[in-house]
């Protein structure tokens, strides 16, 4: 099955909104980080862990059952997915770069900073790592997101570079907040008589963000109530 859009937006530009919309509009299956991230999707995780390597799996293979992909860390390869598949269409969703530095900055940036360095014991945990940085992080920004001028000149890049790259015809430019009617016209869709998805997952990620904060103590209170049970062996035994 060959991808039939391609999203070449950052994550945090209404990707989840985008998701939504698009399978809403037929398109079967579409591909998100959530994709990755399913407790299930193994074979996703190995493929997406690979190509943060410099491998490539094939691209048939990494979107078997997927019509349309956006988000990270899809988006990263658009140029590379553009060639591969080339009667698919690019919708760049876009955003304020402020807004969006916010948003990130908030949400997926913070939430693999609080990440506990001894859950990386985990091997999946360490995995989801891995692929973070290897293709956004320390991929895609160098290292250095929380440079926000550095940040905005790969924004403003990224942009630029998708807009020399894909001829008109084939690329849309496109805010979430804009509606059906510019991505239903591009992609030759009917425009639904439901209202257009607003996903708005922030909130979600500021929670898992004091989870994983919670996370940092428990080898204090899993050393503690060991530590506490060995006394009370011990004095047992007196």
């Amino acid at each position: 099955m060959a991808l039939k859009v391609i999203g070449a937006g950052f994550g945090r530009t209404g990707t989840m909104s985008m998701k939504a919309a698009l399978e809403q509009l037929g398109y079967r299956k579409c591909h998100h980080m959530l994709e990755v991230l399913k407790p299930k999707a193994e074979k996703q995780l190995d493929f997406w862990d690979r190509i943060g390597k410099g491998e490539r799996p094939g691209w048939d293979e990494v979107f078997d059952g997927f019509e349309a992909s956006v988000d990270f860390p899809s988006c990263v390869y658009w140029q590379e997915l553009a060639d591969a598949y080339p009667d698919a269409k690019v919708v760049l969703t876009v955003r304020s770069f402020e807004s969006w530095y916010d948003s990130a900055s908030s949400t997926i940036y913070a939430t693999a900073k609080s990440m506990p360095s001894w859950t990386k014991l985990i091997p999946r945990a360490r995995k989801i790592d891995r692929v973070t940085h290897n293709i956004i992080w320390n991929g895609k920004f160098d290292g250095r997101f929380e440079d926000k001028a550095y940040a905005q000149k790969v924004w403003n890049d990224h942009i630029s570079a998708v807009k020399t790259a894909i001829p008109p015809e084939r690329l849309l430019v496109f805010e979430v907040k804009e509606g059906w009617a510019p991505l239903c016209d591009f992609l030759g869709d009917p425009v639904p008589d439901k209202p257009f998805p607003r996903v708005n997952d922030k909130a979600q990620f500021l929670q898992m963000v004091k989870r994983m904060g919670r996370l940092a103590y428990v080898p204090w209170i899993v050393g503690a109530v060991l530590l506490a049970s060995a006394i009370g062996l011990y004095a047992a035994f007196q």
